[in-house]
Parts: C-alpha cells; sequence; structure tokens
C-alpha cells in the first residue's frame, strides 16, 4: 500500500537536490557580482564557504530550525496516549517508522511535519487540534502530515524555507552595503556590474518566496489525497479543514519563514488581511481542497 500512497518519492529528492543546486548557484552569482562591485576576490571565497555551509544546515538541521521556530515541545507517549495511537496506527498502515512527535501550545487547529527522510521525520500538533478534534478528523489531519513524510516533500519545504532565508539576508545585506558606499569605480564596466549587483539582490528573494509557494501549494493538495487514501475516510479531514476554516485562534509563534509548513495558514484575523501576507499566501483555498476531498466519496 505504502507503494501506491507514495509515488513523488524520487522526484522530492530530485527536487531537493535540484533547489540546493540552484541556492547555491544564485549566492555564488552574488558572491562574484559583489567581489566585482568591491574589486574583492576574498567576497566570492566567503560566498563559495557560506553557501556551502548553507546547504548543510539546510540538509540536517532545517527540522530543528523549523521546530524551534513554532516553539514546538516534544510529547512522550504518557502525555498522549491518543495521538500516538493514532500516529502508530497509521504509520502501520502507511509503512512508516514512527515519527518524533511535537505539541505546540495554542488554541489554532493545525499541525505540520518536518525532517530530511520518514527515519528522521518529526510531526507537530498544536494543543487546539488536539482538544477541538474528534478521532476521526484528527486521523485526517495526521494521515495528511504522515503523506507529507512518505512523500518525501517535508524535505523539500524545510530545505526551500531554510535557503530562501539565507538568499534574502544576503541579497538584504548587499542593498545595505550599497547605502554605506564602497567601490563604484565607473571604469571598466562598474556601473553595469553594480546596476546587475541591485537587480540580482532585489529579485533573489522574490525569486526564492515565489519557490516556495509553489512547491507547497501542490504538496497541501497531493498529500490531502494520499492522508484521505491511507485513513479511507475522506470526510474526516474535510471536516477537520472545515473547522480550521472557521477557527480565528492565532498561533503565538506564527513566523512567515515557516507558515508553508502547516497543515493551513497560521496567519487569522487581522494577520491574515494583511496585504503583505496575501501576497505571500501558501496555501490553496480551503474550500477546494475540502471540495476534493468530498468528491473522492462519490
Amino acid at each position: 500500500m505504502a507503494d501506491n500512497l507514495y509515488t513523488h518519492q524520487d522526484a522530492n529528492v530530485r527536487k531537493t537536490w535540484a533547489l540546493m543546486t540552484g541556492a547555491f548557484v544564485l549566492l555564488i552569482g552574488l558572491g562574484w557580482i559583489l567581489s566585482q562591485v568591491y574589486r574583492d576576490p576574498a567576497i566570492l571565497y566567503g560566498f563559495a564557504v557560506f553557501s556551502v555551509l548553507g546547504n548543510v544546515v539546510a540538509y540536517w538541521k532545517s527540522d530543528s530550525i523549523a521546530l524551534a521556530m513554532s516553539g514546538a515541545r516534544p510529547v512522550t507517549r504518557e502525555e498522549n496516549v491518543r495521538m500516538y495511537r493514532i500516529v502508530e496506527n497509521l504509520c502501520i498502515t502507511a509503512g512508516l517508522p514512527l515519527p518524533r512527535l511535537y505539541v505546540i501550545e495554542g488554541a489554532q487547529i493545525n499541525a505540520f511535519a518536518t525532517g530530511r527522510d520518514p527515519k528522521h521525520a518529526a510531526v507537530a500538533v498544536t494543543r487546539g487540534a488536539l482538544e477541538q478534534l474528534d478521532d476521526n478528523e484528527l486521523s485526517g489531519v495526521l494521515a495528511h502530515e504522515l503523506s507529507h513524510v512518505g512523500n518525501r516533500d517535508i524535505l523539500v519545504s524545510t530545505v526551500v524555507v531554510v535557503m530562501a532565508g539565507i538568499i534574502a539576508i544576503v541579497s538584504d545585506w548587499f542593498l545595505r552595503s550599497l547605502a554605506w558606499g564602497g567601490d563604484r569605480d565607473r571604469n571598466n564596466g562598474g556601473t553595469v556590474v553594480l546596476v546587475l549587483g541591485i537587480v540580482a539582490a532585489i529579485l533573489a528573494p522574490i525569486a526564492a518566496t515565489l519557490i516556495r509557494m509553489a512547491v507547497s501549494r501542490k504538496r497541501e493538495y497531493l498529500a490531502d489525497t494520499s492522508g484521505a487514501l491511507l485513513t479511507r475516510y475522506p470526510e474526516g479531514l474535510a471536516s477537520a479543514l472545515e473547522k480550521i476554516a472557521r477557527d480565528q485562534a492565532t498561533l503565538p509563534r506564527a513566523h512567515s519563514a515557516t507558515a508553508h509548513l502547516f497543515l493551513s495558514s497560521p496567519f487569522k484575523g487581522k494577520s491574515a488581511r494583511n496585504w503583505l501576507t496575501q501576497l505571500f499566501n501558501t496555501h490553496p483555498p480551503l474550500e477546494d481542497r475540502i471540495r476534493i476531498l468530498r468528491g473522492m466519496q462519490s
């Protein structure tokens, strides 16, 4: 059954390495532009080292970063037997190892999965989800998150957020550095290089955000379908998404860098109506997801 559910593993692994390679090349390109602007080859070498370290951190520690940013804490079996039993049953059905389980202290109904592979996966669920969802609904939510684990897109999404963050930081640093001066010699094409540097610094974080949006929207639909096949009860997740649609509770540690990891956007109320939040929204409409899930039952 696991082979039928998770047919996109290899594609997502290839996508991960392609994204990491693309980010590496982009950072090296920014480093070269900076080295030309400031006429210092040491900048290029520094960017090369920084790019390698960034890829290492993104691959090995992105899950720890995401969990820490979300304020998730590990939960033991004794603390929540119900959650453990549901996850264990789903993992047996899906042929997946038991992930590390975490709880996020917040009234909002939400959850996310992270990790570089099924053997190093983690699933975090909010207190609101544990208290407000019945067993069928919670099973649907957890099956959705385990589908992210089985599809290997947890690595894609967590790597993207780390690499996008690095690119945004570097681009912001470059734009700020221009304001403080530097070698702006107009000879030997200096003006052209400077203009290219400014354009690259502006476009780099935009490109990283667009990649994150594209990855997230596709993976949500896929995880909804895989999760429904895993539980054999699409209505469970559909009902949970309806409760999420009505839920206006805030998440204390909601962050734009990790928002795309969650089952649904963690921004609610006023924060959800913020123009910047809407511009970079990474989740497909809940009503579309509910309609597709209920269509699976007909």
